[in-house]
């Protein structure tokens, strides 16, 4: 369920990132969700059932498989945000990860891109993710990119990122890579 509720305060939970926005509880049980989702600009069931998602998540629009360039998921893993991408991310579909990596950004600490369902990337996704990295870096936090495809890793080591960022084989590599470093012991290399 994506409501708690108490005497006074009611909070919902984004279920797509984990995001919380809270208030007080208004008289009505069955107005209980309507004023956050409507004030907070989230999207999702005016009742306390169903999905809940916040302003960012809703921007990203469907978080379905297959979708070219789709955001599967925004996680908070303690220090860590994960972006899980999907689908080829080129020119037309590069306002999506560049929504998800703003809303990574703004939850500081480390951001681990998953592109392990991610067939390609054009110069318009390496551009997102050295911006990225580079907002990390100011933030003394790492960004980390998490793929297994040939072509990917292929693009990532022509293209010299690998030495910049991290590259794992996959999201449980990442992480560890991730878990237990500061947000200030970032990498020093500039892009």
């Amino acid at each position: 369920m994506a409501v708690v509720l108490d005497d006074h305060l009611v909070t919902l939970t984004c279920d797509n990132c984990g995001d919380t926005v809270a208030a007080p509880r208004v008289p009505s049980d069955a107005e209980v969700v309507w004023p956050l989702v409507s004030e907070h600009g989230w999207s999702g069931s005016p009742l306390a059932d169903g999905p809940h998602r916040c302003a960012h998540c809703t921007q990203l629009g469907p978080a379905a498989a297959g979708v070219p360039g789709g955001i599967l998921g925004i996680e908070h893993l303690g220090a860590v945000t994960v972006v899980t991408v999907a689908g080829d991310v080129d020119v037309d579909t590069g306002d999506t990860l560049g929504i998800a990596l703003r809303h990574a950004a703004d939850m500081g600490g480390h951001v681990l891109v998953d592109l392990g369902r991610t067939d390609l990337l054009d110069s318009t996704a390496l551009g997102l993710l050295v911006r990225a990295h580079r907002g990390a870096a100011e933030r003394g936090a790492l960004l980390c990119v998490a793929s297994t495809s040939p072509l990917i890793r292929q693009v990532l080591r022509v293209t010299r990122l690998d030495e910049v960022f991290p590259v794992a084989d996959t999201r449980a590599d990442a992480l560890a890579r991730l878990e237990g470093r500061a947000p200030d012991t970032g990498p020093q290399v500039s892009v």
